[in-house]
């Protein structure tokens, strides 16, 4: 039986500030832009960088975080899934957008003001914000909120 794996692994700088938006149901979404980099030497000996850019995608508690957060030129790792839509454009022309739809974020620049050197991580279905990476870091824990409405990414509307 073949399975099928559709996963993606992002670390790189965000390249504009974030913005909350709130669907017409009131989900918290919100779109980032991260570009990583990447340098070689060509076969002449130059040193050669190319930046490729990615669109994310963030949904409900994870959205929220985000734009809490981060900002223009912080680093971050993204994971879960690429996603393709495509809608009309105003001219009749078919216009397709490919993004990752992140479920997990870790924060990988953050300073925290109490000194110690924990990383903050976050999941889309995550347990209060304060709560402490275990000794396995950079793996994204998950685990459940205790009092939400856990939301499924199935359900989210595209």
């Amino acid at each position: 039986m073949a399975m099928d794996l559709n996963k993606v692994q992002v670390i790189g700088r965000i390249t504009q500030d974030i913005e909350l938006r709130q669907t017409p149901n009131g989900q918290s979404v919100t779109t980032l832009s991260i570009a990583t980099n990447r340098s070689w030497t060509d076969g002449s000996g130059m040193r050669q960088e190319q930046a490729e850019f990615h669109n994310v995608v963030l949904w409900t508690k994870l959205a929220e975080i985000a734009s809490q957060y981060l900002a223009k030129g912080r680093k971050v790792y993204i994971e879960w899934r690429l996603q393709t839509r495509s809608w009309e454009a105003q001219d009749g022309s078919k216009r397709y957008r490919t993004e990752i739809v992140g479920e997990n974020m870790i924060m990988l620049d953050w300073n925290n003001s109490g000194g110690d050197n924990s990383t903050p991580t976050a999941a889309a279905d995550m347990a209060p914000k304060d709560e402490k990476p275990g000794n396995d870091t950079p793996a994204v824990k998950k685990s459940k909120p205790k009092k939400e409405e856990e939301i499924s990414v199935e359900d989210l509307p595209f």
